[in-house]
């Protein structure tokens, strides 16, 4: 397996109670090495482009972000408030994805220690999330004739509602939403397939859901790749979450996505999704059971 990581990922200077938990991403990526997972693993970066950017967002919005010529409004509604620093940042973590994903076709299974950024829309971004990283990974593999078929199985407690946005008239990608149906955000969009499940689901109503959901679509769309996003926002301790999953409920999810394509041969890329708790080693303990469950395989 190969795993994407960049220092620049947890370097993003936020106020003392910002919402998002910044320093996850290295704290993971330690606890990943802990679990036996070698250097030579781990690969850096580099810049998304601003023509693979364009594959999913307007010209204007991409401007604007880069030039720092954002509204105020629009800051606000991303999220982070804008620095030199998120710039460098979310180039990284996007070219990261995309790297990832072209990855997979060789290595089998890869990670982003980042992205699963579903709440970017084509022109304005939303919920922490700037450029909408997997959407553009998928066109950005279609474009380069690398897949003619694209699965994005969302399994974030929140809805894709900005990947089902910027992919509706984008047939060859394939987008699957398994989300809470009463959380963020409050107008959800149509993805190809939506699974709105309600508060307080616990493990064995979400595990076959998902079960059923990733088989239905692999035998309804034969993907060339699925690109995963592993949100740890399932897990019943999250402060942004409304379900009742188990840790070992996170880690049977993971570990199904993981041998399903395993077993099916089908490339997966994942990232790492939302995860929000103020207590961040029991967050990392969330994420880490993707790569516990990789580790397993």
């Amino acid at each position: 397996m190969q795993l994407y990581y960049h220092p620049l990922y947890s370097d993003l200077i936020l106020a003392e109670r910002h919402r998002f938990p910044i320093q996850k991403y290295k704290l993971l990526k330690t606890e990943i090495e802990n679990l036996g997972v070698s250097a030579i693993h781990f690969q850096e970066p580099k810049k998304v482009t601003v023509s693979q950017l364009a594959l999913c967002h307007s010209q204007r919005y991409i401007d604007d972000f880069l030039n720092g010529t954002l509204s105020d409004k629009a800051i606000k509604k991303m999220g982070f408030p804008y620095s030199q620093q998120l710039v460098e940042r979310i180039l990284l973590s996007i070219g990261a994805s995309i790297q990832a994903a072209e990855a997979a076709f060789s290595h089998d299974l890869t990670f982003n220690l980042s992205g699963g950024y579903h709440h970017a829309y084509s022109d304005f971004g939303s919920g922490f999330c700037i450029f909408n990283d997997l959407a553009i990974a998928a066109a950005h593999l279609i474009n380069t004739e690398q897949a003619d078929t694209v699965l994005i199985f969302d399994c974030d407690v929140h809805q894709g509602d900005g990947t089902a946005q910027i992919t509706q008239n984008h047939n060859q990608i394939i987008t699957c939403s398994i989300h809470c149906e009463q959380n963020f955000p409050l107008n959800k969009q149509e993805s190809t397939y939506d699974f709105a499940l309600p508060a307080k689901t616990a493990d064995d109503e979400y595990l076959a859901t998902l079960e059923q959901a990733l088989d239905f679509c692999v035998r309804i769309h034969n993907p060339d790749i699925i690109l995963y996003n592993a949100g740890a926002d399932i897990y019943t301790k999250d402060e942004l979450g409304l379900f009742n999953i188990s840790l070992n409920g996170v880690y049977e999810r993971d570990l199904f996505v993981l041998n399903f394509c395993k077993q099916h041969q089908i490339p997966l890329m994942c990232a790492l999704g939302g995860g929000y708790q103020r207590n961040l080693s029991s967050l990392i303990n969330v994420h880490k059971q993707l790569f516990k469950a990789a580790i397993d395989l």
